[in-house]
């Protein structure tokens, strides 16, 4: 079976399983299957698909008729310019995570607290692109800290990082700090319904969701955050974009001052930072 071959059956196969986008996702697998960068696929089009390479491809193929993403399967997702490591066991890195990357870099900052750090890719990024900062990563996830110390690793940031097994602040000593971020979990019991199945089946919910209204993690991050911030820090945070008014009106009630809500490329309210006096 030539690789053009191979591709044509897998556009197929996807297709019959209503796999949206299904020619782009095949030829990220064939790419992923042939150990080969994209750009070259259609270079090696007319060529023999050896049999091992053709069992790799029709496995990645089989995983994704069963809706299981792209990043899981190739084990990896490009965040803010480098790949991350990725799995079922953390959430999936997405573009409009970077507006929160770009408003914590609009300042300085020596110390960072990075609240349900999954993959690690929200403070791994920004010790990456702040060269003298050092940096926390919270989680309750142990398999989830397990990746976000391997992508530490694997983008040389791990002299500068620390993780720790943490339900938000409870793990965390007697320190504070000049930055605080997060990207909770913040979809409503009822909007869990309505999710994409590649999403609802296969990330993992804890990190989806806390349940109820969505808000709760606000609640508990914004309530607690003062103690762990030095004067004239700042907490950022991703939101739902329904959810900036109620978010607001927490910033407002534990005292941050300078308070704003920034919105993503599409428009809608993404990301609220706030200023602690």
């Amino acid at each position: 079976m030539t690789v053009a071959l191979a591709l044509v059956r897998g556009v197929r196969a996807l297709k019959t399983a209503q796999v949206p986008d299904a020619a782009n996702d095949a030829r990220i697998l064939l790419a992923f299957a042939l150990s080969i960068d994209r750009a070259r696929l259609a270079l090696v089009l007319p060529d023999e698909m050896p049999f091992a390479v053709q069992q790799r491809y029709d496995q990645a193929i089989g995983k994704r008729v069963q809706l299981q993403p792209i990043s899981q399967i190739v084990g990896k997702r490009a965040f803010y310019g480098r790949d991350f490591r990725v799995s079922r066991d953390v959430l999936d890195p997405r573009p409009d995570t970077e507006l929160l990357i770009e408003t914590a870099l609009t300042q300085d900052f020596n110390t960072v607290l990075d609240l349900g750090t999954g993959s690690g890719c929200i403070l791994i990024t920004l010790l990456a692109e702040n060269l003298h900062a050092t940096g926390v990563g919270a989680d309750i996830s142990e398999a989830a800290l397990e990746i976000a110390q391997a992508n530490a690793d694997l983008l040389s940031t791990n002299p500068r990082i620390g993780f720790v097994l943490s339900d938000w602040f409870s793990g965390i000593a007697d320190q504070t700090f000049d930055l605080i971020v997060s990207n909770p979990p913040y979809i409503s019991a009822d909007e869990m319904q309505n999710l994409d199945p590649d999403v609802q089946n296969w990330e993992p919910e804890i990190a989806l969701t806390s349940g109820g209204d969505g808000l709760e993690s606000y609640r508990t991050l914004i309530r607690n955050a003062p103690k762990f911030m030095n004067s004239g820090g700042r907490l950022i945070v991703e939101i739902g974009y329904k959810q900036g008014q109620s978010v607001r009106n927490m910033f407002e009630q534990s005292g941050f001052a300078k308070i704003e809500i920034f919105k993503d490329i599409n428009g809608k309210n993404r990301v609220i930072s706030g200023i602690w006096r």
